[in-house]
């Protein structure tokens, strides 16, 4: 039985559990597909994924996975977009091909995992999916450079089942400018304003997590169907390029779209943000003493590091961000990304993805009532994504935009 946001007995946990049960969890952005090429070169037949505790010894670094399905039932995930990135270092044919491959393998993920994850296409199916308890399971192509500034692939991807793409990745395409290098376009190119449009016209979601405050504005202006930020946070909060400035937020307010608030570190904590620009200072000033003497400079960095341990990430800083989204943008405006897989760690009680209790109770602390914990956990997102189909729907007797292929 659901417990009311009213009754006065109800600890933060509980409440966070009763909003949770309700409004499973919608998460924004999960690596693990990367995690099966990086690591197991797609081959999946011998992988386990009802529990990946074991995973350190598949990776040099000894990273272990963030995700399975046991922890993701802990965490109260009921509905996924999995990320299907490849490298920006990947161009053209090689982008579109290496992407193809991770559409596929996520698609077999899902497929060995029947009773747990149901690949979802639209709103119906995500709903279909979470009555019958399994995770809706949809795809996110995570930067523009895997459609090879082609709007045929980009069609052809949203028929293979990907109901976002991210317009960059960390570096420029052709057409839009990253957040995280050299301007090139200020912002969208006319072909990647095509881009948008287009995938308004298809449903496909607009996501803006990676791309430059230039290339944002410039989505919003083009954009008839509410954008999403997969995984980002606000830049009041922590002033990384990857996150997202009030005027944007604003400007998001206006559209209908959503930030999914992201758990990288460096994104979340201001003073991690700080402590890896202290890092790379210090590497740089040891390359400077002791020239072509890598073994030296690392040797000296680790006793810097001991030194100067790195801060902790928190949930409550996390919830920073999502206080800050209220503010400004509002609460019909909230969502969750965390960027799990895609990441050496989360935030201090929100390693992997099972910590997802732990941040709804700290915003039931901070007085988020039930019916906007569960905005947060997963109905904004929803709200979106049928606004974005009924767009399309709309529009479905629209002509496909032509763009002539290279002679």
């Amino acid at each position: 039985m659901m417990v009311s946001a009213g009754a006065g007995a109800q600890t933060p946990e509980q409440l966070a559990r009763a909003a949770l049960e309700a409004a499973p969890v919608w998460d924004g952005h999960n690596d693990v597909p990367i995690q099966l090429r990086g690591r197991y070169r797609n081959m999946i037949g011998g992988f386990d994924f009802e529990d990946t505790t074991d995973t350190g010894r598949d990776a040099p670094t000894g990273q272990v996975m963030h995700t399975d399905l046991k922890r993701l039932r802990e965490g109260h995930v009921g509905m996924q977009f999995w990320s299907v990135f490849v490298s920006t270092e990947l161009k053209g044919a090689d982008a579109v091909q290496a992407v193809i491959e991770q559409i596929d393998v996520t698609r077999r993920l899902l497929a060995r995992y029947p009773r747990e994850l149901q690949f979802a296409r639209n709103s119906t199916e995500v709903e279909q999916a979470v009555k019958k308890g399994r995770i809706a399971s949809l795809l996110g192509m995570e930067g523009g450079h895997s459609i090879g500034s082609s709007l045929a692939v980009l069609r052809q991807m949203h028929a293979l089942g990907v109901r976002y793409m991210t317009l960059t990745h960390s570096s420029n395409t052709p057409w839009a400018d990253s957040a995280t290098d050299k301007p090139e376009h200020d912002g969208l190119t006319d072909f990647g304003r095509d881009v948008v449009r287009e995938m308004n016209r298809i449903g496909m979601l607009v996501d803006l997590s990676h791309v430059s405050e230039a290339t944002m504005l410039d989505a919003l202006e083009v954009a008839r169907a509410p954008v999403i930020f997969s995984h980002s946070g606000v830049r009041a909060v922590n002033g990384h390029a990857r996150n997202v400035p009030d005027g944007v937020l604003r400007k998001l307010k206006e559209n209908g779209g959503i930030v999914m608030a992201v758990a990288l570190p460096s994104y979340v904590s201001e003073p991690v943000r700080n402590w890896l620009a202290d890092r790379e200072a210090e590497r740089k000033r040891l390359e400077s003493l002791w020239l072509g003497q890598p073994q030296e400079v690392e040797t000296r960095l680790a006793q810097w590091v001991e030194v100067h341990p790195e801060p902790k990430a928190t949930i409550a800083q996390l919830a920073d961000h999502i206080d800050h989204i209220r503010q400004v943008a509002g609460i019909d405006h909230i969502g969750v990304g965390g960027d799990y897989d895609g990441m050496a760690t989360g935030p201090e009680g929100m390693e992997d993805v099972s910590g997802y209790p732990a941040l709804f109770a700290e915003l039931a602390r901070r007085g988020y009532t039930q019916p906007e914990l569960e905005k947060i956990a997963s109905r904004n997102m929803m709200r979106v994504l049928k606004a974005a189909e009924a767009y399309a729907a709309a529009h479905a007797g629209d002509p496909p935009i032509e763009t002539p292929v290279p002679e």
